[in-house]
């Protein structure tokens, strides 16, 4: 009776371990060490353990996957491709139609909108055991010239020890409160169109301030404005053509310096 007590208590620890998240470092310089690994399928297969996996959609869309299997995207238009599948997770920004849509699927379990009612902005905070989902609120230019208060939703996935961080439809630097809120982000993807968001300069110096280990350019229309970006941050990151739509990250093999890690984007498919 012992020995069986003692395999169903050990058996009962390894079910809790594994829907526990490893805490992150979103205040804290995460220890890193040299070398990213990237992966060129986009097919929703096995992560490694303590790993996330992150593959760029299109435009502003990404697809996060978990150890676990939560798959999670950004900036949500109800369309990630042929290949038929329900996210769990969803998040959306209303600057534009290209970020969000009107009629996610009702089998989408958690559906995330980065506004709430005409300025009064909107608070997320959910917590899936493996991985925790939250925003910081900006202001946004509403349609005619004027400003939309907390119209954005910066969406911090925590998880696997990172704190990955997408920027959704940036308008302004962020205040000393929101930079406070957002934390020490190991991942970042940052819009880097230099007009439709913030002006290339001021972007530049966002990200250089947040000093994250991996910056991911998203929302560029042309190699034109990818270059011009690359061009003004290369002095202090490293910069990384990656060929890939994909790449997995971990916390024991963020880079030791800044690193811009250029996805190409690629809708799921069979």
């Amino acid at each position: 009776m012992l020995i069986r007590a003692f395999i169903l208590l050990l058996l009962s620890a390894a079910g809790v371990s594994a829907q526990e998240r490893t805490p992150s470092h979103c205040v804290a310089l995460a220890q890193s060490a040299p070398g990213l690994e990237y992966v060129q399928p986009a097919a929703l297969g096995p992560v490694p353990p303590e790993t996330v996996r992150l593959h760029y959609i299109n435009h502003a869309s990404f697809l996060i996957r978990s150890h676990g299997g939560l798959n999670m995207v950004t900036d949500y238009t109800g369309y990630t491709g042929t290949l038929p599948w329900i996210p769990d997770v969803v998040t959306m920004n209303h600057a534009h139609d290209t970020h969000w849509t009107a009629f996610p699927d009702p089998a989408i379990p958690h559906v995330l909108p980065g506004w709430g009612e005409f300025g009064a902005g909107i608070d997320h905070r959910l917590d899936l055991g493996e991985v925790l989902v939250r925003n910081v609120s900006t202001d946004i230019r509403s349609q005619f010239s004027g400003l939309e208060a907390e119209g954005n939703s910066i969406f911090i996935f925590e998880m696997a020890g990172l704190c990955i961080g997408h920027l959704g439809h940036l308008h302004h630097e962020p205040d000393a409160e929101q930079y406070a809120a957002i934390g020490r982000l190991d991942v970042v993807m940052a819009p880097v169109d230099g007009g439709y968001t913030l002006d290339l300069p001021t972007m530049t110096r966002v990200l250089k301030r947040l000093r994250s280990s991996v910056v991911i350019p998203m929302h560029w229309f042309s190699l034109y404005a990818l270059d011009e970006f690359l061009a003004g941050m290369s002095d202090e990151f490293t910069v990384i053509d990656t060929g890939a739509p994909s790449l997995e990250i971990s916390l024991d093999k963020l880079p030791s310096r800044p690193t811009i890690m250029v996805l190409r984007p690629e809708y799921l498919s069979e």
